[in-house]
């Protein structure tokens, strides 16, 4: 018999050359609610794109693409 299991999400977004990884706040909320959710932390994510998901290892990655301090 299958068994079927929700695969966990993992969101990441790059902030002064560093890459940060968020935890899901909640199973429910969609990647536009976790990015609200985490933009009073980091208020850069106000301006980003979502990208994904893309299966990486165990879980679902979704990157928050900023664009603040880039010119061209």
């Amino acid at each position: 018999m299958l068994k079927a299991t929700a695969i966990p999400r993992r969101f990441v977004f790059s902030d002064k050359g560093q890459e940060v990884k968020l935890s899901d706040p909640a199973q429910k909320f969609s990647p536009e609610q976790v990015m609200d959710f985490y933009s009073g932390t980091y208020p850069i994510l106000t301006t980003a794109k979502i990208e994904g998901p893309e299966i990486k290892g165990d879980a679902l990655e979704f990157k928050f693409i900023t664009t603040l301090g880039t010119k061209g």
